[in-house]
């Protein structure tokens, strides 16, 4: 493996990074009976630490280079890294984004690079537009800057991990989100070359497990589909680069529902006033899986971003509840009779149950109407007792699985 020199990416970065807090969390600590640090990089001046390798890679490359002009692809906090290492270094770039990035990060990237960058959103996911960025490097001679696979981006997030220890030289566990690996190569490498004992846990969206796949594959393999909800760590295929090093170095790749995710972003927030993306949530949501295991010990979950558009709060709401067996959809074909909905509020619900939706198609000569019904619980235990009613009752019903794909039409 190339020699990876972080001390002297730190020197190079301390231009443009903020030194974030290695922050003991007394919620956490408390709940799982040890000490869990988080590592800010929420706080970064881009808010999240893809500043680091962006930054370090541009640094390192030559004035005909940078005269040149560079470019990169990415969901949005990569670009912002990069639009903010245009800016600062006085370099044109152009920056493809998918069309599904969200608008906050669209925003923001425009904000940091301002007239030094150029923005074209191409593509349903990160890797179709790292397609269409590569192909317009090379028709017109620029550089790309990767999102996460090369040695100088590789070098510039270990930083991350320089810092840690520097703060905190006892590490018994450290908890990295994975994307396409850059920062959990460049952690892990920092970290194991210190600090061999302390463990390495990767951590990635269920719906996205590009890592776990590759490692069980023994070689990087592209995903025919993922879930891009977690949009700072969804791609369908790791780096080669990352994947090597990650092999060696990580003790295991671990995946999180992305429901469980939201359900972690929502409790920072409204507990500890933390604002977080998906991505900077994977390395907490975690520690319920770890909860014997890091007891007493010395635990550190890096928080890898903040940049949360505030217009998805209400999908993660909503996927909060579902995970946590607290929000149903049902159709339910109502008599068409006077009084049939009445009978349904005052016998199936229970006291504490609220119906949070309600679409109703009143048909013309039919016994019954199709109504969708969605009913949020007080608490999972009274699911059961909601089906039996149903049944009890004898409603005629269905209820919508989030697989079905009129679950994704109408919900």
């Amino acid at each position: 493996m190339k020699d990876l020199n972080f001390k002297e990416a730190s020197e190079r970065l301390k231009e443009v990074v903020v030194r974030t807090p290695l922050q003991l969390n007394t919620n956490l600590s408390k709940k799982y009976q040890c000490n869990v640090f988080l590592k800010r990089e929420d706080l970064q001046t881009v808010r999240s630490y893809k500043l680091r390798g962006a930054f370090n890679m541009m640094r390192s490359l030559s004035a005909e280079q940078l005269q040149r002009g560079v470019v990169c692809a990415s969901a949005g906090n990569h670009a912002q890294g990069f639009a903010y290492s245009c800016k600062k270094l006085q370099v044109k770039g152009v920056v493809f984004m998918p069309v599904i990035a969200p608008n906050q990060k669209i925003h923001q990237t425009q904000m940091f690079g301002e007239d030094f960058i150029e923005i074209k959103l191409i593509g349903d996911t990160y890797d179709d537009c790292a397609t269409a960025a590569k192909k317009y490097t090379a028709e017109n001679n620029k550089t790309f800057i990767p999102a996460f696979d090369d040695y100088k981006i590789i070098e510039g997030q270990g930083t991350v991990g320089v810092e840690i220890l520097e703060d905190q030289p006892q590490v018994d566990l450290i908890f990295i989100p994975i994307g396409g690996g850059g920062l959990a190569a460049g952690v892990g490498t920092y970290i194991k070359s210190i600090s061999s004992k302390t463990k390495i846990i990767g951590v990635e969206p269920e719906g996205a497990p590009s890592m776990s796949e590759a490692i069980k594959a023994g070689h990087p393999v592209t995903l025919q589909s993922i879930d891009n909800f977690v949009d700072g760590a969804a791609v369908k295929r790791v780096g080669d680069i990352t994947f090597d090093i990650c092999k060696e170095i990580l003790d295991e790749v671990h995946l999180v529902p992305e429901g469980k995710i939201c359900t972690t972003i929502l409790k920072l927030y409204n507990e500890d006033a933390i604002v977080v993306e998906p991505a900077g949530a994977l390395s907490i949501s975690v520690l319920d899986d770890f909860a014997e295991q890091i007891k007493g010990k010395n635990i550190v979950c890096i928080v890898s971003g903040g940049n949360n558009d505030i217009d998805r709060m209400q999908e993660i709401k909503e996927r909060s509840l579902q995970y946590e067996g607290l929000k149903y959809y049902f159709l339910i074909r109502f008599a068409q009779r006077p009084g049939a909905l009445k009978e349904f509020v005052n016998y199936v619900l229970g006291p504490n149950d609220d119906i949070t939706r309600f679409e109703y198609i009143q048909k013309n000569n039919k016994e019954t109407g199709p109504a969708l019904v969605g009913i949020e619980l007080q608490s999972k235990n009274d699911y059961t007792t909601l089906i039996s009613n149903l049944n009890k009752y004898q409603i005629n019903y269905t209820e919508l699985s989030k697989n079905d794909n009129v679950f994704g039409y109408l919900v």
